[in-house]
This record gives C-alpha cells, structure tokens and sequence, in this order.
C-alpha cells in the first residue's frame, strides 16, 4: 500500500435513463449490456490500481443510481479494500436522480457505508426541471430525502442551477427556499453555461435573448447568496454553501490541490504533480482494459508560473482565500510578492480584499470570479 494518502478517488459511473439538453459530462444512454460490460471493465481498473489510503471516495455520473443498489454495494467494497479509509472522517458520496431512486436503495447505501448524497435537482419549479430534461417530481425529492434520513445518510446536498431560460427573481427564490425547507445540508449554485455540442448550445443560438444576461444572472447569485447565508448556511466556495459540519471534503479536497484518482471514462486525476484525463471514449476505455493495457489518457505536468496561477486561482475560489504563509511553505514563493502588482490592482478596484497574510474576494468578487482568478492563470 502506497504511503501517502489519496486526498480523494473518484469513480465515474457514466450512464443514464434519459439525456439532459445542458450536460456535456462524458455520459451515454443507457442500456443494459453496456452498463455490465462497463462495470466488469471499471471492476478490473480498480483492481489494477495502486492500494492507498483515501481521504474520501465520490460516485459521480452520469447518473451512479441507474445501476442497481446491489451494483452499487459491490463496487464500494472493491473500493473500499482498494483504498481504505485514511482517517475516521472518510465521507463516500453518490450522486443520484431523484426518479431512479428505488425502494430500499438507501438502506442499501447506508450499510455499504455511503455516508453523504448529492441529489440532482437543478430546480424546485417543474416547469424548468421540464425544461431542463429532468422527470422526476418535487415529490420524488422528498421521498429521495427522507429515504435517505430513515438510513441514516447524515449528509444530503442538492444542486441546483440558475440564470434558466425565462427564470425570474422570484422563481430563483421560490428553488432557493424549497431546498432550504427540505432541511438539507448542502447547496450547490450553479450559473447555467452553454456548453459546446449540447441541445442548449443550439437552442442558445437560435434565441439567445431567452436566456438570462450578465446582470441578471449577477443578481441571482447575490440572492442566493443572501437567502443561505440567513437560512444559516456557510458560503465556503464560490458555488458551495454548506451547514456547520457539512462542507464537501471531496470539494475542498480540488480546491487545495489535492491529489485525487480517477477511475472510469473520462475521468480526471492528479497525482504527483500531474494532470491527467482517461479517453472520453466509451469502447477505447473498455477495451483497453479488456486487452489488459493502461487506459489512454491524455497527460499535462504544470511548472513555474502555470502552476502557481492555478493553485491561486483554486484558493481564491474559497472563503478562506490564498493563505499566503502556507502558500509559501508548499510552493515555495510569497505569493503577495510575486503577485503583487496584479494584487494591488484587484484591491484598488474592489474585488479583492487583505487581511495579513490572507487574500480574499470581496462579495463584488465573487461576481467576477472567473475574471479574477482567471487573471492569476494567464500570468506569465
């Protein structure tokens, strides 16, 4: 077993019921014969895979629960005697879909040791789940949470999207208090992005003025903002707002720049300083592991400034912010020194502020996130 521990193992589990018109993760239909070969082929991978200890452990999809719960428990124990806990904290995750949740599903979890879900909703209001692709129900999600609850799952997320096609004000709201009477631990905010090659893409191009602009897409998120923070959650990254106790470790875990392993198609991992993404082609990953060879990836070592601009970049995204004096411990240079200039700047205008050795975004910055931190990347 290797010495140091994994900050985090992710499984990708890629197939699912029906396709939403927004996604462009690595997914497929679903049908049952891929589904198998699939697994037997992800079962291998595991197999093969250096044994470490792992800090946490994420089903994610894809929709993970269109695989039966049996399935389910018995990847987890591959997982689990591959990469045991590192510490009594360990939190394993499965993202699910509302409406394929089962009967007897969660108990199923619970005992296999799945201890924290992250539930697909995107919308409280059905006429934009409809139009986001979903089909389950409000009611579907309640019966998913307290499901859940009567397992003894401690930790329920919900993800939800905003800046919809025709989303208003009130409707952002309407999602925002749903999720917070539901009495969950965790939000995930997310601003709807086009993404290439999807049905949005196309229905974006045709009618872009159905969609939310830049200043109403920024109000959106100060109201989400303002109605968790009152409903007593915690922002502790730009799109994540969590209970006390309840923040993602798998998150937190990128966002220090941990080192994570991938397991599946597409997935990402870093480890030892470098990047790499397993091929997003479903029968290139299958057979290759069917002919017992590493699965193709493509492979990326950032050095000097690239490297630090991204490791400011994933800071600035927290609530805490770029501690400068760890900073330097781990890279190696102060970063409020060789930055600078590009600092002095952020501060003048407002999206950056200083607290001794920490550097933070303002609530203006966090507006302009992709701006801001997007500036420490491109620096050379």
């Amino acid at each position: 077993m290797g010495d140091a521990a994994l900050g985090g193992v992710y499984v990708h589990l890629p197939f699912c019921p029906y396709i939403c018109p927004y996604c462009d993760f690595a997914k497929w239909p679903l049908r049952r014969s891929d589904a198998a070969r699939y697994l037997a082929a992800l079962h291998r991978e595991i197999d093969l895979s250096e044994s470490r200890r792992a800090e946490n452990i994420f089903l994610g999809g894809g929709t993970p629960n269109a695989y039966e719960s049996a399935q389910i428990v018995d990847l987890l124990a591959r997982l689990n005697e591959r990469f045991p806990a590192a510490d009594a904290q360990q939190e394993i995750t499965i993202e699910v879909n509302p409406d394929a949740v089962r009967p007897g599903d969660m108990e199923a979890y619970a005992r296999a040791g799945i201890n924290r879900l992250s539930v697909g909703v995107q919308s409280f209001r059905e006429e934009e789940s409809r139009a986001l692709g979903r089909r389950h129900s409000n009611a579907d999600v309640e019966r998913c949470v307290r499901d859940a609850r009567a397992a003894g799952i401690r930790s329920i997320s919900v993800d939800l999207i905003f800046a919809l096609p025709g989303q208003r004000e009130a409707d952002w709201i309407e999602s925002l208090d749903a999720a917070i009477a539901l009495g969950v631990e965790h939000c995930s905010t997310y601003g709807l992005t086009i993404e290439p090659g999807t049905r949005f893409e196309r229905l974006y191009a045709g009618a872009p003025e159905r969609f939310a602009d830049e200043d109403l897409e920024a109000r959106l998120y100060e109201i989400a903002m303002d109605r968790l923070s009152e409903a007593g959650f915690e922002q502790y990254e730009i799109s994540n707002f969590a209970r006390p106790g309840h923040r993602s470790r798998h998150n937190a875990n990128y966002w220090k720049n941990g080192s994570y392993l991938g397991l599946g198609v597409g997935a990402a991992s870093y480890l030892e300083g470098e990047r790499s993404t397993a091929t997003r082609l479903l029968g290139e990953y299958m057979e290759a592991i069917e002919r017992g060879e590493p699965v193709p990836r493509e492979r990326e070592r950032l050095e000097g400034l690239a490297r630090l601009g991204e490791a400011m970049m994933l800071a600035l995204r927290t609530a805490q912010g770029v501690d400068a004096s760890a900073f330097n411990q781990r890279y190696g240079i102060d970063p409020l020194v060789t930055y600078a200039a590009t600092i002095a700047g952020f501060i003048e205008a407002g999206v950056l502020e200083r607290s001794d050795e920490h550097l933070r975004l303002t609530r203006r910055g966090r507006l302009l996130a992709n701006i801001v931190c997007g500036a420490f990347v491109t620096l050379e």
